[in-house]
């Protein structure tokens, strides 16, 4: 018989499970790692109620996508456009930023797996004798490694022909030259940090999807258990 165990430990294990893949995925899939260095508007955008030149823009560029400005000279309007500059994984501008793709897609799949499975444990607890909450949180600290290992990975790629043309001459692996660094980035980051958070909170929703008291609710006949 299926017993639905709701603690608030292990709702809120499941709900951060679920944040952290969104985030990361998000983040993965994002132009905004890099802030290239400001392009000065051309002569032809200008602002048609001050007649005064707009302000320069900042490119982005990712693992695999860029975010630029182009302009409709007939239309006196510019838009910003932003997709993959690589049509395939080969033409991802470095071999650090493929290997980074590797590591963060690999990750990123293992956190999603578990942010599904994550859902069930209200009436799912174990598999085979082994506690879900558990098999989880090994996956998640797995997932964690993988993160890490992209990140560290990623700035080793900024001395790449296309960093350089964002980001300026003087941009090599791990300096920035003229660059700053996105959301996505430190997006990325975070989400890393939660993820070690959520392997190890999720032997805490092991803890509370097993107490006594819940034993004793199930004793009592109870399908639907619901403990703070």
């Amino acid at each position: 018989m299926c017993h639905v165990i709701v603690t608030c430990r292990s709702m809120l294990w499941t709900l951060l499970s679920i944040v952290v893949a969104f985030a990361e995925l998000i983040a993965f899939m994002s132009a905004d790692w890099l802030i290239g260095k400001a392009k000065p508007s051309s002569s032809e955008d200008v602002d048609n109620r001050t007649g005064g030149s707009q302000e320069p823009y900042h490119p982005t560029l990712g693992i695999y996508g860029r975010c630029t400005r182009i302009s409709h000279m007939q239309f006196s309007r510019r838009d910003t456009l932003c997709g993959p500059y690589a049509e395939n994984f080969n033409e991802i501008a470095s071999g650090f930023w493929q290997a980074t793709a590797i590591f963060l897609a690999v990750g990123i799949m293992i956190l999603c797996a578990v942010a599904f499975v994550s859902v069930f444990t209200m009436c799912v607890q174990s598999i085979m004798k082994k506690s879900i909450f558990n098999v989880c949180g090994l996956l998640q600290g797995i997932a964690g490694l993988f993160l890490i290992l992209g990140l560290i990975l990623y700035p080793a790629g900024w001395g790449c022909q296309k960093a350089i043309s964002y980001c300026g001459p003087y941009a090599s692996p791990y300096k920035l030259g003229d660059c700053s660094l996105g959301w996505a980035f430190y997006t990325a980051i975070g989400g890393t940090i939660l993820t070690f958070v959520c392997a190890v909170f999720s032997a805490q929703a092991e803890i509370a999807t097993s107490s006594d008291k819940v034993q004793e609710e199930i004793e009592e006949g109870k399908n639907l258990i619901c403990l703070l």
